[in-house]
């Protein structure tokens, strides 16, 4: 039996997950669920999975933060995410496997099927992971708007708002350009080491942060201030020291 910790921030997410499961009639034996960083952490060290499904943005970071905090142990890896601009091929070579939501069964069955088989230790993989992340990962986004397409490089990039789903991006030039997606979409074409989510509707460019209010406001060296949500405050203060 492989113990299995299923690590999503969407509720019906990880139920719709162990209902597939359950019903794949596989040696899968679910430890728990969670939804966070921190939560998945404390139980990798309290119950040692042997397999985690693992979603790449969480409530409180994502999940090469969850991985960079779990090193020192040996289990294996399906991804399993809304995303795969900038990561599928590297994940490809370093995870047992990267599912792309929606979650489809035979795809789900296959790499469950895989993770039995799987001998190289995770700590190999990650490595792997992390290293090809790295070099494959773009310096620009390239925006779809009515009138064309917009180039716009990280570097430029403030920080980004939605609203409705649509989704604004502020550049350090004082333009800005709207699209019509919610900001999730991109969420996962921004660099981590660079983008922060600071709150439902808000994602920033940490290299334009001058002043943290513990009141819960970022203000920029552009002069925008930045609301951080409750449950968000303790990672981006954490991303904040370690800059």
């Amino acid at each position: 039996m492989l113990k299995t910790l299923i690590v999503e921030d969407e509720l019906y997410i990880r139920k719709g997950l162990i209902s597939m499961i359950e019903s794949l009639n596989k040696e899968i034996d679910i430890i728990g669920e969670c939804e966070s960083v921190k939560d998945a952490v404390t139980v990798t060290n309290a119950c040692k999975p042997d397999l985690i499904l693992l979603d790449i943005n969480l409530v409180d970071g994502n999940a090469f933060d969850f991985l960079d905090q779990t090193t020192e142990h040996s289990f294996r890896v399906i991804f399993i995410t809304a995303y795969e601009q900038y990561a599928l091929q590297a994940l490809k070579n370093g995870a047992v496997d990267y599912i792309l939501k929606p979650v489809d069964v035979e795809e789900l069955e296959a790499a469950i099927d895989k993770a039995h088989l799987e001998n190289t230790t995770q700590k190999e993989h990650l490595e792997i992971v992390k290293n090809q992340l790295i070099h494959k990962q773009k310096d620009r986004l390239v925006l779809r708007l009515q009138e064309g397409y917009q180039v716009i490089d990280f570097e430029t990039l403030v920080y980004c708002k939605s609203d409705k789903g649509y989704t604004t991006f502020y550049l350090s030039d004082g333009k800005s350009y709207m699209a019509s997606k919610p900001i999730k979409e991109f969420e996962g074409q921004l660099p981590v080491k660079k983008f922060i989510r600071t709150h439902q509707s808000f994602i920033v460019n940490m290299d334009y942060v001058d002043k943290y209010d513990k009141n819960g406001y970022i203000f920029l060296k552009t002069g925008d201030t930045i609301p951080v949500s409750t449950r968000k405050k303790d990672m981006f203060v954490t991303r904040l020291l370690e800059e």
